[in-house]
């Protein structure tokens, strides 16, 4: 039976498991696809990062290409998240047994907090050693409640608390129909609008935002797209132009770069974070087996890759001048490196991984 019928009311209240007959869900892979290119623009985000303070120091037309690969990846944080939503507020919503917080915590919980805990310390020690001052690993240490100490770890701060949001979302979630879910997103759309657009209101808090993110990739994630491909296509290659074009106008407009359009929590990234996700539902099945699991392989290494890279982008990122009076245009030398820091991140992440203790710390 497709939905139950609460007595005496005629109400229809759809279960998760009638959900997921109502919109039946495509293959895994799709999410190690996203997963995948999602690692590969957070790479490239952290090493063009030095060229967004080189306006005045490089030609305009090689430093608009470090910032347009910036403005066309800022949907990687977010594809992140909505996989999140779709893997664990699914499973949380088709529980059948009762709720186990103890379980939750330390299985769920545990494999980020362990992670980002000891990375903390590491890139703590990293940045004491860096200095040759000791000194500064322990301001570091001490200040890590309140900020992160090295840049990517930032992306913890506001990922974690959304594992306590996931257990008070998914009893609601389950006894939503699919017209109301879709109105939760109409008004969460319109809460990223707002936020692009700097409306002043006490919604525009992150975590609001970002839970946005998981009922979005939950609710894409147990239904068929494909007859919303096309629509998808328009609101996300429409955004990602005004990413590009709104960046140019604003460089200008300032004489530097400028983060307007590159909110993590604006419309237009969650239409480019949206149009990819559907865009590998639909597709991502039609890459062949022997990619396929090259593809897997790399995206059970994600979070390792993740924690690792910053690591060998530190000589990257101090020597970036250098490297373009070296090799020239950064639309070229961008990608290679990327590229290059992928692999060594990834060989190391697997290797770790082999490590009875230390693969802990690359989940």
């Amino acid at each position: 039976m497709p939905f139950r019928v609460t007595p005496g009311t005629g109400v229809r209240i759809y279960t998760a498991m009638s959900y997921a007959s109502l919109s039946p869900r495509q293959d895994i892979f799709y999410l190690h696809f996203l997963r995948c290119i999602a690692a590969i623009a957070v790479i490239a985000i952290h090493v063009l990062g030095p060229y967004r303070s080189m306006y005045d120091a490089i030609p305009y037309d090689a430093w608009f290409s470090a910032v347009a690969i910036n403005a066309l990846s800022r949907w990687a944080v977010p594809v992140f998240i909505m996989i999140s939503g779709a893997l664990l507020l699914t499973s949380a919503i088709e529980e059948l047994k009762p709720f186990d917080a103890r379980h939750y915590l330390t299985r769920r919980m545990g494999k980020v907090l362990i992670p980002f805990l000891s990375w903390s310390l590491i890139y703590a020690a990293t940045s004491g050693m860096l200095a040759g001052d000791l000194d500064k690993a322990t301001e570091a240490i001490v200040g890590f409640p309140s900020q992160p100490v090295w840049y990517h770890l930032w992306f913890f701060y506001d990922f974690i608390p959304l594992y306590f949001v996931i257990p008070l979302l998914a009893p609601v979630l389950r006894l939503m129909n699919r017209e109301q879910v879709k109105i939760v997103l109409a008004a969460w759309f319109t809460l990223t609008l707002m936020h692009f657009l700097k409306v002043p209101t006490c919604l525009r808090q992150s975590l609001v935002l970002y839970s946005g993110y998981l009922v979005l990739g939950w609710y894409l994630h147990n239904r068929n797209n494909r007859p919303q491909l096309k629509l998808w296509l328009v609101a996300g290659a429409g955004s990602a132009l005004l990413n590009l074009l709104g960046s140019a106008y604003a460089s200008k407009l300032t004489g530097g770069y400028s983060s307007l359009f590159m909110g993590y929590k604006s419309l237009n990234t969650v239409l480019i974070a949206g149009m990819l996700f559907v865009l590998a539902q639909v597709c991502a099945d039609r890459i062949g087996t022997r990619l396929k699991r090259v593809l897997v392989s790399l995206s059970t290494c994600s979070l390792g890759v993740y924690l690792l890279h910053p690591l060998l982008l530190i000589p990257v990122r101090a020597t970036i001048k250098q490297q373009y009076d070296a090799f020239g245009h950064p639309a070229l030398t961008i990608p290679l490196i990327v590229l290059v820091t992928l692999l060594l991140a990834w060989g190391l992440a697997a290797l770790l991984a082999r490590v009875p203790v230390v693969r802990h710390l690359v989940p």
